[in-house]
This record gives structure tokens, sequence and C-alpha cells, in this order.
């Protein structure tokens, strides 16, 4: 894509932003009908042409008109005729000055409140994408705010949204809109993520308390009852005054902050809209018709108090305002009354940080897919699975230098007090129960427990050498590394993606290191005839002669098998002291490491070898592209 356009349809005032690919500043936005933020109105002439913005709401040609529609779109089948018809003014508009070209490549962002399910989200693209727009996504309005706010050269707040929890705030004219990042990733508020509370009903009462103080207040009555649309215009012209009185208010306790404005409907009327200390605490501190009697104050903190409840877990650190609404002083002071805690910040031009917010959405989106596709030719390709083959040596030393001694002690040690107290009969049969045994205990849990630190060890290095091959891809795409970061995932408890050592390595995979250790414990346990287990203290001496006459009548092969099925007189046995046994079990090991080092290095299985090495980079490969999948890049 070589541009990036970010569509605002408020309910009562749009605007649109653009961002070119190679762009270092901010979004451009753009002037549509002379103006940056324009009402979102539409007007059909009887000539068919169709007007949108200011004009719209008073040119007197019109057979057809439509304004604050927007906020009827779930619960109005009227609205999305509306939308349709504004939308399509919109794009012709761009057209017609050259700010959007035909068949360019570009894509439009298109805002909507959090609170609108997945359907409403889709339903809403379509009605652009049938009126001819360029591919469309739609993106929740609060969330293209905070985007811009970490963008913005304004702020130096990207480390706090990155790692505090953060309410973004945007008071629009119909709704507020709430939406709540942890981490940088959008959480569910479990709410409709909205309430009808937005700064239009302060508009609606400045207009209604200066009709009453207007010197002719029942002909200017008489004539916007008569022209609904004059009405809108008047609200929107209240909603000016609005924010030139808040954006100083100290200079406005000194000077008149007034605008007249001529009704040029019915038998026509002239509206002066004023706005002073006293008419202003009148609009925030007195109960509203609107809101059944509730002050504008009241039920924006009770609003806020709602949701300091529902995140008590994660209270924000950070508050971002965002909406015209938001320059007034009075907002910050509520806001930082409900949550003390925070910092609250707002933009320098707010009314326009969702367009720009949803410009730069675009781009971060395109970063986004190329950053997925190169991960994806990662996996694809042979790399990690040469880095774990060069490894895999290393992995079979430190799953032995774990297992030896535990196995010896937990299995080898029972066994021969279960030959000792005479339940094994015969020197012969400990072979095949010390195979039994030891099979058995790999799969316990404690052996499982005990894979656990050296294989994540192992890991560790081999996730380094992965970083080296992501890391590059991160930077390239303006992600954090620490995204890409296996050795993260290791350490992190609360993450969802984690590399369970114990599902990773499962004893099967294990086939050829478990069948060598076993033989060699065997062959060390029962070595020399069976005499390694005998060979010592009084038993000992008694053995040798025992051995010695075997072997004058029967010769050395034939008595080493007589001796080995011999079941030897249980008081013999106990003469053999377990002591004896244990202190040959640090010996034992140190041998057993030995002869499998021996053997790694000659006799080393390759078939059980390579599917090691397929299996663990198949895990880690998928951890990787789990990892790609859930990154997000709001900054």
């Amino acid at each position: 894509m070589n541009r990036y356009y970010g569509f605002d349809l408020g309910d009562a005032e749009s605007a649109i932003s653009r961002l070119g690919k190679q762009d270092t500043g901010e979004p451009e936005v753009l002037t549509v009908r002379e103006a940056k933020s324009f009402i979102t109105a539409y007007a059909q002439l009887a000539s068919g042409a169709l007007l949108i913005g200011e004009s719209a709401c008073y040119d007197t040609n019109a057979v057809k008109r439509s304004l604050r529609f927007k906020s009827l779109f779930l619960t109005d089948p009227q609205s999305e005729k509306d939308v349709r018809r504004f939308a399509a003014g919109v794009l012709g508009e761009l057209y017609a000055d050259g700010s959007l070209v035909q068949n360019e490549d570009c894509c439009f962002y298109i805002g909507c409140p959090a609170g609108w399910d997945r359907a409403a989200r889709e339903r809403y693209r379509r009605i652009f994408e049938d009126v001819g727009y360029p591919p469309a996504r739609i993106v929740s309005e609060s969330r293209a705010a905070l985007i811009s706010a970490c963008q913005s050269k304004h702020f130096q707040v990207g480390y706090d949204i990155m790692s505090k929890p953060v309410l973004v705030v945007d008071i629009g004219s119909s709704t507020t809109d709430f939406a709540f990042i942890l981490g940088g990733h959008e959480v569910e508020l479990q709410t409709a993520g909205e309430v009808r509370l937005g700064g239009g009903i302060m508009d609606e009462l400045l207009l209604e308390e200066s009709i009453r103080l207007s010197e002719d207040s029942a002909a200017v009555r008489r004539a916007l009852e008569a022209s609904p649309p004059w009405r809108s215009y008047c609200e929107f012209a209240a909603r000016r005054l609005k924010e030139q009185y808040f954006s100083d208010e100290e200079y406005w306790q000194e000077n008149d902050c007034r605008k007249t404005v001529r009704i040029l409907a019915g038998d026509g009327a002239k509206l002066t809209l004023r706005l002073n200390a006293k008419i202003a605490d009148r609009v925030l501190n007195q109960g509203a018709p609107q809101l059944n009697g509730v002050s504008f104050r009241d039920a924006f903190c009770e609003s806020l108090r709602q949701l300091r409840t529902k995140l008590a877990e994660h209270r924000p650190e950070l508050l971002f305002l965002t909406g015209g609404v938001s320059k007034l002083p009075a907002i910050r002071q509520w806001c930082q009354s409900v949550f003390p805690e925070a910092v609250v910040i707002t933009g320098a031009e707010p009314e326009f940080s969702v367009s720009r917010g949803l410009a730069w959405s675009g781009r971060i989106d395109e970063e986004l897919r190329q950053f997925r596709k190169e991960v994806e030719e990662l996996v694809d390709s042979s790399v990690v699975e040469r880095i774990v083959e060069k490894r895999i040596d290393d992995l079979y030393r430190r799953v032995v230098d774990a297992l030896v001694e535990p196995i010896l002690r937990r299995v080898a040690l029972p066994v021969f007090d279960r030959w000792r107290s005479g339940d094994i009969a015969r020197l012969s049969d400990i072979d095949l129960i010390v195979q039994k045994e030891i099979e058995a205990w790999l799969h316990s849990d404690e052996a499982q427990a005990l894979l656990v630190k050296p294989i994540t060890e192992w890991l560790k290095p081999v996730a380094y050498d992965v970083e080296e091959k992501t890391m590059p891809i991160c930077v390239r795409h303006n992600v954090p590394y620490r995204a890409m970061s296996l050795n993260s995932y290791f350490s992190l408890s609360d993450v969802d993606i984690r590399i369970d050592a114990r599902e990773v390595f499962a004893v099967e995979g294990f086939t050829w290191l478990i069948n060598t250790i076993i033989s060699i414990i065997v062959g060390l346990i029962c070595g020399g005839s069976g005499l390694a287990v005998v060979s010592s203290g009084i038993s000992g001496i008694l053995a040798g002669a025992i051995v010695s006459l075997l072997i004058l009548f029967l010769g050395k092969d034939k008595m080493q098998q007589v001796f080995m099925n011999m079941d030897i007189p249980k008081p013999m046995r106990k003469l053999v002291p377990r002591g004896h046994f244990e202190a040959r079990i640090e010996r034992m090991t140190e041998e057993v490491k030995s002869n499998f080092y021996s053997n790694l290095e000659n006799e080393k299985n390759a078939e059980i070898t390579e599917r090691m090495v397929a299996e663990i980079t198949q895990q880690i490969e998928q951890c990787l592209t789990k990892m790609a999948q859930i990154v997000e890049i709001p900054l």
C-alpha cells in the first residue's frame, strides 16, 4: 500500500487523515468542503446533487437531509441508508479535489465505537465497500486514539502504554467510548464499551439555555421546530462556542463569549448563543432531562466509578482523553477525582486524534503483515532445525547428568533391597526387573519434573540462537523484539504461550538414550556374573569361595550360568551390607555417564536423533508462529 486513509465518521463531526507509506511526520488532516472537521450531514438537492457538511444543514434546495445518524446505526435501519449516502458524498469530494486518485494502491481504516460487535462492524464495513471505497477495515475509535497518542511526537508515553494499564476515554458527541489497554493489548471490558453520554448533551443544554435567554425566544422556538436541520446546525454552533469558552476559561471570565446565528427557516429568527461562568455551571452541574434529571457531571463521574470497580485488579495508571469535549478542564478534573493515582493526558488536537490514529493503524497493519510473512519464511526454512541439531548432543548430556543418580537411588537400590530380602529369587531376574522399573519410573511425575530444569537450561542458548534470527525481523518492522523472545516466555508465568519441557520432550522421544542408560546400569549392577552385587564383606568372602569351587567343578562359563540362576540363601544375602551398594552408586554414576558419553560419540542412533531434532524444531517453530500471530504493534 502506498497510502493509508483514516476516516473518523462521527455522529456530529467527521475528519479524514492520510498517511503515505514513507511519511515520517503525522498524518495529514484532509480538507473536505473547506473544513478539516466537517459536519456529519448530507442533503439531497432537487437536481439530484448530494451535499455534505455545513452547507447541507441549511441549503434551501434540499429535498432530503439528515444529521446525527451514526448514533442510531445499531437501532434504526434508516441510519444505514444515511451512512451510505454520507459516505458516498465524502468519497465524491475526495475524488473531486484530488485527495484520492482512482485505482491508487491505498486502503481506508474507518472508526467505530469499541462496543460494536463483529457483526455490526462487518455490516458497517460493507457499506463502504458497496459505495466504492478502496479496501476498508473497521477499527475501534478508542484504539485508534491510543495509537495516535503513541505515535505522536507530542507525548513521550510509549513506555507507559506498553508496560502500564491504560484507560482511553473517547468523548464523542453522542457517546463516551471506553477502551482498556493492558500491556499494549486491548482488553474486553465486559460492558458495551460505551455509554450514551456525549458532548452533544451539553450542546443541547447550552442551546436551550440560550433560547431561554433570547429576547425573541418564541420566534426562535418556532423556527427550530419547523426545521430540525437548523436546530442541529444551532447545536453545532453551540458546540463550537462551548469549545471556544472552555479552551480558555480565564480569558472569558472578563470577556463576552457569544455567537449570533441567523435562522433561515420558517419566518426566520436571530439567536444569540452565549456562555459565561454561570451558564457553564448550569450546563455541567444542573439536572438534564436527557439524563433523567441527573447532571452531566454526575452521569460522567458515575460511569468512571463503575469502570473503576470493574478494573479493580488492574487500575489504570494512565488515562488518555480524546474527542473535542476532552479539551474541557472540568473533564480532566473529574477523571482525576475518580482515578487519583492515574496520570491524565490529552492531545493538542483531540478532534483529529482518531482519524490520525486510524491512518497510522493502516501502516502498522501493513508492517505487521510483512513481519508475520518473514516469520513464516523463517519457520519454513531449515534455520531452526540447524540450531537444534547443533546442540542436540548437549541436550543428551544434560538429561543423562540429571537422571542417572536418581535412577540408581530410586530404582536400582530398591531392586537390590528386594533381592536382599528374597523377593527376587535369582540374580538373573534383576536384568529384566531393573529395565521395567526404570521405564516405569521415567514415566512418573517425579522423573518428568527432574527433566524440566536441564531441558529449560538447554533451551535458553537455543532460544538465544533463534532470537539472533528473529531480532532483525522485529527491528525491520518496528516490533518490540521481546515480543519474539522465547526466553521471555520461559521466565514469565502470566503468558498464554509457554514451552513446557515435559510436553515438548516426552519419554518416548528418548528411546535410544533411555535404552543406553538401562543397558549400562544393568551391566554395572549385574556385571562380573553378579558379583557386583555381592562382592564385599563376609558374604563376598563366602561368594568367592563358592565361585572358586564352581569353577573347579563346572568350568568358568558353566559357573556363571549356575551362579546367576542360584537361589542364594537369605541369610547369606543379609550379610551383604546395604551401605555397600549405596557406596557403589556414586562410582556407578560416573561410570554410567562416562560409558554413555563414549556411546554418544560412537554408537548414537541417527534415526532417533533425527526424529528428536524434528520434534523439538516443530515445537519451537509452532511457538514462534503463535507469538507472531498475537503480536500487535501499538507503538
